[in-house]
């Protein structure tokens, strides 16, 4: 074989590409710089959830305190109310998750990485893998928020904030995150649909604040109406909710159904999980066929 067939040779070795691996670094690194970069979302994940946190927390906080006392006990609203402000500031960062994917197909960035040597699945786990990323950071800060905004608060103190220490912590993370894969798993499905940022953006504030009152978030399910209650059994955040609620309490706080087959706060965070797993696999699903979908009509 000759000098020249061996630079042939490894020219198109070299066009295959740098690997999955890599290809998911790349992709990664690209979506965390394009998401800093765009105020929208930054607003939407951070300030959003601060402002929302200490209007709920100053609203409903001074008539909130009978109806946790019946039903959770002695509990801070500031400490009951926490868990939704997690999963609200993981809902807002995953319901626009779709916006960069319009981008992407509006500039022709999306089309150009299809024909490039990356890796295609690679590609969309370094996108969602940077939502996970940032949806982690959001949660952390919240939490330490919430213990602020308690050390501040005169009538209240820290010592029942986290009560299951750092393996909770790492719980709270994993069940944020994997809430926030449902709606990520949405908000692209809407993007490939719809194509449309316009229609992404509006969608995704649809679904912000009316999912969040018709579930477990702000006030026991117990003292809210009968339809809202019915409506929160197949509303995911009621899930994610409970799940990351038992976790700082220590126990079960399920509030949609009994299960007493796992013992302790394991009753609300393992059905809390499943239906969570679930939603993940039928969205994300459906994701990656439209993405596949659009992947081969832009090829062509």
């Amino acid at each position: 074989m000759s000098h020249a067939d061996d630079a042939g040779s490894d020219t198109a070795r070299r066009a295959d590409g740098n690997g999955p691996v890599t290809d998911m670094r790349i992709s990664l690194t690209r979506w965390l710089v394009k998401t800093s970069r765009n105020p929208y979302v930054i607003f939407s994940s951070l300030v959003q959830p601060v402002i929302f946190f200490v209007l709920l927390a100053e609203v409903l906080g001074a008539v909130a305190g009978p109806a946790l006392a019946a039903t959770v006990g002695d509990v801070h609203y500031v400490t009951y109310l926490t868990p939704a402000i997690v999963i609200q500031s993981a809902l807002a960062a995953a319901a626009v998750s779709g916006i960069g994917l319009v981008d992407d197909m509006e500039t022709g960035m999306f089309e150009k990485t299809l024909v490039s040597p990356m890796h295609r699945g690679a590609m969309f786990l370094g996108k969602v893998c940077s939502e996970v990323v940032r949806i982690a950071v959001q949660t952390l800060l919240i939490l330490a928020l919430g213990y602020l905004v308690l050390a501040l608060t005169s009538d209240a103190t820290t010592a029942g904030y986290l009560r299951t220490g750092l393996p909770g912590l790492v719980g709270i993370v994993a069940v944020t995150v994997l809430f926030g894969g449902v709606f990520m798993a949405y908000s692209n499905v809407v993007a490939l649909v719809t194509r449309d940022r316009e229609a992404t953006i509006m969608i995704a504030n649809l679904l912000t604040f009316p999912l969040l009152f018709v579930s477990s978030a702000v006030l026991p399910l117990s003292v809210l109406p009968g339809w809202i209650r019915a409506v929160a059994v197949v509303n995911p955040i009621t899930y994610g909710v409970d799940g990351i609620r038992a976790l700082m309490l220590g126990r079960d706080v399920l509030s949609v159904f009994d299960v007493t087959g796992f013992g302790g706060l394991w009753n609300t965070v393992a059905p809390a999980v499943a239906v969570l797993v679930a939603c993940n696999v039928v969205l994300g699903a459906a994701a990656l066929r439209l993405l596949g979908d659009a992947a081969k009509a832009e090829v062509h």
